[in-house]
């Protein structure tokens, strides 16, 4: 058996700052760019920026519509009677009035008995157009 005079290949791994890394997932983030692209400009596996940027993912909580708390003007018509209701009680369900919300846009005008948990799921879905 002959031996080869060529040196055994030692796979080192290199290890990027954190500061390399942002700039990189800054540049691939910019309008038009293109991962491969970037790596290649870089010297790096296009693989390796992936897998940065699913851990950067990973860690920022998750992106959603800002949720603000919208005040909307209420009106108490004078004629109507209200009933207090005692904490930890269901209202009882009126049979006659008018509920008008102006929410997202939309203009939603209920007469009649009104079951909460259906308006509760019609109001919820007009703030997720919004």
């Amino acid at each position: 058996m002959q031996e080869s005079n060529s040196s055994p290949v030692i796979a080192t791994k290199r290890h990027h700052s954190a500061a390399f890394k942002r700039k990189i997932l800054e540049l691939i983030e910019q309008p038009g760019a293109s991962v491969a692209g970037v790596a290649l400009e870089h010297g790096i596996n296009a693989n390796l920026v992936f897998k940065w940027r699913r851990a950067k993912l990973a860690r920022k909580p998750p992106a959603g519509p800002a949720r603000q708390t919208v005040l909307l003007p209420v009106t108490v018509d004078p004629q109507e009677s209200y009933l207090p209701v005692a904490p930890g009680s269901r209202p009882a369900v009126v049979k006659e009035g008018v509920i008008e919300i102006h929410l997202a846009g939309a203009r939603l005008v209920l007469r009649g008995s009104v079951d909460p948990a259906n308006l509760r799921s019609v109001v919820l879905a007009l703030r997720e157009t919004a």
